[in-house]
């Protein structure tokens, strides 16, 4: 099968996947988590959890777990949780992981969490690096929405431009950014320990997400992608469709065939 077949194989399977999770929207949930920037960690460890939150696709109640908020439970100033980090990470990362174990039939909607460095994989080894014991999220149960926008529109669909596909998108359907850090950002929120700053960017993300994934099945979302680029339509499909489907190929070829001879005999 050509790569061109193979896309639009790929991108019906995503179409079909994004409308049954929509359909099943009470058992969907969107994460998203900040955390410290991994380009400014020296000694090769992964980067620390700031904060995490969950949004449920169809009631939009919302769980948060984060490093302010257990500081605040123990009237400890903000200030000084750098000098508790682990002691803090590990607390919210526990309550974190008994959320995940109550709700393991659900499947999670999320942007690129796909690695070490960033990811579902990031916050279980993080939780053991801690001392915990993760309870995992299993992969079919995870559903990369930064993946399927490439799947049904094309890589170029939103320029990566200085902060991100997920941030140009945001601009190109003109959807507010107010609140909303860069990674740059991000990243000097997490030395300036403002914790709380980077938690309503994770909120705020996780409120957009939701209106992405509806242009998304509605038809309405705003990308830089051609026709052809969402649809794939080249004449090397057409060979290679009728390469694969030959019988179907003879059927036309007679159907144009008779068609041709019908216009002919109406003619003399």
């Amino acid at each position: 099968m050509s790569s061109e077949l193979k896309r639009i194989k790929k991108r019906k399977e995503t179409k079909r996947e994004l409308n049954k999770i929509y359909d099943n929207s009470e058992n969907a949930l969107i994460i998203h988590y900040s955390c410290e920037s991994f380009y400014d960690i020296g000694d090769g460890r992964t980067p620390r959890v700031t904060s995490i939150a969950i949004r449920n696709l169809k009631t939009a109640q919302t769980e948060s777990f984060s490093i302010h908020k257990i500081a605040e439970r123990k009237r400890m100033p903000i200030n000084e949780a750098q000098n508790r980090y682990d002691d803090l990470e590990k607390e919210m990362l526990d309550e974190y992981f008994e959320y995940i174990r109550t709700h393991q039939g659900f499947t999670f909607i999320h942007w690129n969490m796909r690695d070490i460095n960033y990811g579902f994989s990031a916050i279980e080894h993080r939780y053991q690096v801690l001392g915990g014991n993760p309870h995992c999220i299993d992969d079919s149960r995870k559903f990369d929405l930064a993946r399927a926008m490439v799947a049904l529109y094309g890589r170029e669909y939103a320029s990566h431009g200085d902060h991100g596909r997920l941030h140009s998108l945001i601009e190109l359907n003109k959807i507010t950014k107010k609140g909303i850090l860069t990674g740059t950002e991000e990243a000097e929120a997490f030395k300036n320990a403002e914790y709380i700053k980077m938690h309503q960017s994770t909120l705020r993300k996780i409120d957009i997400f939701p209106d992405i994934l509806e242009r998304t099945i509605d038809g309405s979302l705003k990308t830089n992608a051609t026709w052809l680029d969402r649809y794939g339509v080249h004449p090397k499909i057409i060979l290679d469709y009728i390469q694969q489907h030959w019988v179907w190929a003879i059927v036309v070829i007679i159907s144009v065939i008779l068609g041709i001879v019908k216009s002919l005999s109406v003619i003399f």
